[in-house]
């Protein structure tokens, strides 16, 4: 799927650190994996995480946000403390089934390919579809008893681009069986940078690095990437340059998100 048909369905994704990011889509304003909190160190289970910079922005900074679109909570990195207290004023938080229970309240849990309708402002619906998210290497009766469940999540709606939220996913088969169900994808937010823990499937990779996240846009044909998860914290293991390099050596430099890299 080298030739992405050209499209006027362009909408601002404001990228904010690691795994964060706010965009409006359909007249609903989503943000992703929020992570506000101060640099330092951040218990998570089995490692200690370093955050190395701050959020561009604090939560009274974002306006109001509809939905949370949570690829897991059990790691500081995709939702911590002032991510989790920003739950409590946000509509709709949707995640893991599991996270769900955990979280309560407003937050539902989404199973693979199940759909949730919200409604447009100006009428119409959006659809949310969880998809499939693996966060290590192998199979998922492997990996989540070491890491636990993640989700990723496609919108849709009626005259709307389709748009892919990775969520840290590291199966590149997760990304081509969405690709069968949902390409070709206009806006694929992808979460990248390599994590790695030598403590943790001998250092294999967590989430995609580079040259996957390019792989994975070749996948679904993805006409815009925002690649996000890959700054802010130690162990992410590869960033912005590593990201330009991989894209511009698949023939995909076009893709990215001309603003990606300016954090807003």
């Amino acid at each position: 799927m080298s030739s992405v048909p050209a499209s006027t369905d362009q909408f601002p994704v404001r990228v904010l650190g690691g795994p964060t990011a706010l965009f409006e889509y359909g007249g609903l304003r989503f943000l992703t994996d929020p992570t506000f909190d101060d640099p330092g160190d951040y218990a998570a289970p089995g490692a200690s995480l370093t955050k190395t910079a701050p959020s561009t922005a604090t939560p009274t900074d974002l306006g109001p946000v509809d939905v949370v679109l949570l690829s897991h909570d059990e790691h500081p990195d995709n939702l911590d403390n002032s991510g989790r207290a920003l739950l409590a004023d946000v509509p709709l938080t949707l995640t893991t089934l599991g996270g769900g229970q955990r979280l309560g309240e407003t937050a539902k849990g989404l199973a693979d390919w199940e759909s949730i309708e919200l409604n447009r402002p100006g009428g119409g619906t959006v659809t949310v579809t969880g998809v499939p998210a693996i966060h290590g290497p192998g199979a998922r009766e492997e990996v989540e008893p070491v890491v636990g469940q993640v989700i990723g999540f496609v919108l849709t709606g009626e005259g709307l681009p389709t748009v892919y939220v990775s969520g840290d996913n590291a199966s590149l088969d997760a990304v081509k069986e969405i690709a069968e169900r949902f390409a070709p994808v206009d806006t694929a937010v992808l979460f990248a940078g390599a994590p790695r823990f030598p403590v943790l499937f001998d250092g294999a990779l967590l989430v995609l690095d580079s040259a996957q996240a390019a792989e994975a846009t070749r996948i679904l044909g993805a006409r815009r990437v925002v690649p996000v998860h890959c700054d802010s914290w130690a162990h992410f293991t590869e960033g912005h340059d590593e990201l330009e390099s991989a894209f511009t050596a698949a023939g995909l430099a076009d893709r990215l998100d001309p603003d990606w890299g300016r954090r807003a």
